[in-house]
Formats: C-alpha cells, sequence, structure tokens
C-alpha cells in the first residue's frame, strides 16, 4: 500500500437525527486517483465534508498525512495538503480571475512550487483570456475551471473534486476530464465525485461507492465495469 495521504477510519457523520455516515473507511494514498461514486443522498459529499472539516463525525478517526485531524479546521486540513473543489465551486465573485488565482498561491506541504500562476494559466487557455473579469462574470465551466485552477495553486498533496462536471455543457466538461488526466500524470492525488462513471473511470485507478453512507463496492475501474448489474443497481446505468 502506498503512503496514506488521507485515512478516515469508522465515520458516523449526521444531520441532526439523520444518521448519514456509517462505520465508513475511506484512504487515499499518494499519487492515486479515486471515484467516489452513488447515487444523491448516499452520503458522498458528507463524506467529504466530514474530511475537511466542514461537518464533525460523530464517532470516527480522520487522519491527514499521518496527523490526527478529527474535526479540526478546515483550513488547518488545507494546510496539510488538501484541496477542496465543492460542490457550487465558492468562487470570490467580487475578484478578479487574476486576484482568485494569486490569492491561494503557496507552496506545497513538501516546499513544492509546481504549480505557478503562469502554469495554471497555461493549463486553463480559457482562463487567460479573462484575467480582468469578474468571477461573477464568469459562465459556470469558467468558474469550475477558475476554482480547480486556484486549488492547484496552493501546491496540494490531494485535490478533491466534488461534483466534477455537474451542469457543465459536453464541451467544457470533456475540457475539465483532460484536466482531470493531466493532474493525475503530475502525481497529484485525487477524489473526484461526478455522475458519468464512464468519465470518471477512465482516469481512476481505484473507484468507491456509497450506498446509504457505506460502502458497497470498492475496486479497479476494470473490476467496476465487469460489473454492469453493480452499476445498474447503485448508479443508474
Amino acid at each position: 500500500m502506498s503512503e496514506l495521504l488521507i485515512n478516515a477510519r469508522g465515520l458516523n457523520t449526521y444531520y441532526g437525527a439523520s444518521h448519514i455516515l456509517r462505520d465508513l473507511d475511506f484512504s487515499v494514498g499518494r499519487g492515486e486517483t479515486i471515484g467516489l461514486m452513488g447515487r444523491n443522498g448516499m452520503g458522498k459529499s458528507t463524506l467529504l465534508k466530514s474530511i475537511m472539516g466542514l461537518v464533525k463525525p460523530r464517532s470516527g478517526s480522520v487522519e491527514i498525512m499521518g496527523h490526527a485531524m478529527t474535526g479540526h479546521a478546515p483550513y488547518k486540513i488545507a494546510q496539510r495538503g488538501i484541496a477542496y473543489v465543492p460542490e457550487g465551486r465558492g468562487i470570490f465573485g467580487n475578484l478578479s480571475v487574476v486576484e482568485n488565482l494569486k490569492m491561494a498561491a503557496r507552496p506545497g506541504t513538501r516546499g513544492q512550487r509546481d504549480w505557478t500562476y503562469e502554469r495554471v494559466l497555461e493549463t486553463f487557455p480559457r482562463l487567460q483570456e479573462r484575467l480582468g473579469h469578474g468571477g461573477q462574470q464568469l459562465s459556470g465551466g469558467e468558474q469550475q475551471m477558475l476554482t480547480i485552477g486556484r486549488a492547484l495553486m496552493t501546491n496540494p498533496d490531494v485535490l478533491i473534486l466534488d461534483e466534477a462536471t455537474e451542469g457543465l455543457a459536453p464541451l467544457i466538461a470533456r475540457e475539465i476530464w483532460r484536466i482531470c488526466g493531466l493532474i493525475r500524470e503530475t502525481g497529484i492525488s485525487s477524489v473526484i465525485v461526478d455522475k458519468n462513471w464512464k468519465h470518471v473511470t477512465q482516469i481512476t485507478d481505484r473507484n468507491v461507492i456509497l450506498v446509504k453512507g457505506q460502502v458497497v463496492f470498492e475496486g479497479s475501474s476494470d473490476e467496476l465495469r465487469d460489473k454492469p448489474e453493480l452499476l445498474a443497481q447503485h448508479l443508474g446505468v
């Protein structure tokens, strides 16, 4: 097993009286790309928020880079090398593209500065054309590119993408998938949530399917493709 960058064990997370995650284990190794799948309401976003400190699990543990981080503030978890692109993107609409990117710039946990401002613009040529635009002036696809670019400016060890291409036009979605492939090639670990399992499995090393807050499948992309009954039952395809 490669070095574990994220190691969550026995997570039980609630919203009020609703028990969302049930004794859930989830890990991310260095250089690993993981697809996190399941129908709406099955606990995917809650798992990511529990890892990021946005929701505090009632029990269980989260280790980041070997450090106990259960329930710590999100900024402390980000400082450990985790970059989070949330559903809804969360860009700063009153800041320009340049400002959104440069405000996030910092070296990574090992001092790495692989992702510079220039490299991000080279990777996202559409942003290069809109540097002076405010975040609120961008299309949905451009906002998603900006959010991913801003996350890369932190030089993360792990990039978490929640609903990577939701609501995007097919052409823009293809561009996002191309970028996800590039990120994988750089050695950054990724966790990708998206409804398009065919695209997800083209770039993932391992896939996890959640049903009612529990893991019902964990395996390689080839193993998942060989289980059409599982895809039909849990992903609706």
